[in-house]
């Protein structure tokens, strides 16, 4: 890539409208990619313009397209109402092919994205005006982007190419690389990520990650990969945080801006704006318009939990049929001034790590205590689960009833604990086992002979 284009202030480092991430067109230059990050403002702005990519498409959108939906469909979060022409119909009939346009873009999105990371990562080096504090800082934001997104490739691919440059004769010709292999290249981008971020914000609304952000996924890589010791003391690092975060006591203030429990969220796209779950979600009549909240996840909220009440909404139909939304966020429109934004990493999901790593090493007294100040948040009681077995059990039973309809924790909870052929099956009459991965994309084989093999069933 010889070099990015400014447009009306607006940097398009992703380059949106390319088919593949290894087939991005060179566009008009007005001005260079090195004098673009011989200035702060603008360097800035290319790092804010990944963050909007992130927002927008990929994995990580609040749209139908993003994994909140596709996913919670898949799994057993979510039943569909939509269009049947809608491709989200496969995800939820567990039927995706190769040839999915879905698929294609939420691969080619997410690579277009760390394309926009390592851009910013060359450029910054390149450098030779900014000053050591912000080259450290936009590099720990990229390195930060770029493990996220390759995080969430690599639950829903398994093997993936692990992208670093921006070199199109390296990436056109990218292999899969092994599970093991990733897990350790995500950790090696976030550690060095939560070395060279600051820990304060470095803006209002916690959008830009700082060294606590990088932490907290880390925590959660390293608990996906099974290194229980590094989890704890990772969730620990940020828990300590206490001047910083805190469990919001009400639960309609847990997704607002001003949230003390969020690590890092996406802004919305405009003042005034909210967020895109917000319209993904809510429905104000009968039948849903896309989604609904499943059954069985309905009922597997205890009596008296008040995440019931405050984060789902029963909704009525004219004949009496009930359904009931997402209600996590309360607007799906424009505001006199924004709301909420789009909240990625929160403190729950830090205590919920904690103890899982510390009942999977023998902790329990421990692993109980993290796991009963979710629920004291929720207005239950302390569980009543003693064995290591039965407090696995109900952590990713708390999982399921904290974190629903935020960006597919079920789906990869259920495949991370070996679960998804004892659950899904029962409510997901189309589940096969190799559904476990997503296939990659046929058109990404047919460009790139050394993405093969295809994944298992496809």
């Amino acid at each position: 890539m010889k070099n990015i284009f400014f447009t009306s202030c607006f940097l398009l480092l992703s380059l949106s409208g390319c088919d593949s991430f290894t087939e991005v067109d060179l566009p008009n230059s007005q001005l260079t990619l090195g004098a673009v990050f011989e200035d702060l403002a603008t360097a800035d702005a290319a790092m804010a313009d990944v963050y909007s990519k992130i927002r927008e498409n990929g994995p990580l959108t609040g749209n139908s397209w993003g994994i909140s939906n596709q996913l919670g469909l898949y799994s057993d979060e979510l039943g569909f109402y939509g269009n049947p022409l809608d491709g989200s119909l496969a995800f939820y009939n567990n039927a995706l092919l190769a040839s999915s346009n879905e698929v294609a873009d939420l691969w080619n999105s997410s690579y277009n994205q760390i394309y926009g990371a390592n851009a910013v990562i060359e450029g910054v080096a390149k450098s030779a005006s900014l000053a050591r504090g912000d080259k450290d800082r936009l590099t720990g934001e990229a390195l930060f982007v770029r493990a996220l997104v390759h995080f969430y490739l690599l639950q829903c691919f398994g093997d993936i190419p692990y992208v670093t440059t921006t070199d199109y004769n390296l990436n056109r010709s990218v292999t899969r690389q092994p599970e093991s292999i990733v897990y350790g290249l995500l950790m090696a981008d976030l550690e060095q990520a939560a070395a060279l971020l600051p820990e304060a914000y470095t803006e209002a609304g916690r959008v830009r990650p700082n060294k606590w952000a990088a932490t907290a996924l880390l925590a959660r890589v390293y608990l996906y990969d099974g290194l229980w010791a590094e989890a704890s003391n990772a969730a620990s690092a940020v828990l300590n945080q206490t001047g910083l975060y805190g469990m919001e006591t009400d639960l309609d203030r847990t997704f607002l801006i001003e949230s003390r429990s969020t690590i890092w969220q996406l802004m919305a796209n405009s003042a005034g704006g909210n967020t895109y779950q917000g319209q993904t979600f809510i429905f104000l009549s009968g039948p849903p318009t896309v989604s609904a909240l499943a059954p069985n996840l309905m009922a597997a909220f205890e009596p008296g939990d008040q995440r019931k009440a405050h984060w789902a909404k029963e909704v009525a139909g004219e004949d009496g049929e009930i359904w009931y939304h997402a209600y996590k966020y309360k607007e799906n429109s424009s505001t006199g001034s924004s709301k909420e934004y789009s909240v990625v990493l929160r403190l729950s999901e830090l205590y919920l790590i904690r103890a899982e790593a510390r009942a999977q090493q023998g902790e329990l007294i421990g692993a109980k205590e993290d796991l009963d100040v979710v629920r004291s948040a929720a207005g239950l009681a302390p569980t009543a689960a003693i064995t290591q077995t039965e407090i696995l059990t109900a952590i990713l039973a708390e999982r399921r009833v904290e974190l629903f309809t935020e960006y597919a924790h079920r789906f990869f909870d259920l495949k991370r604990a070996g679960k998804l052929d004892a659950v899904l099956p029962s409510t997901k009459p189309g589940w096969d086992s190799t559904d476990s991965l997503l296939p990659v994309p046929a058109t990404e084989l047919l460009r790139n002979r050394n993405l093969a093999p295809q994944n298992a069933g496809y």
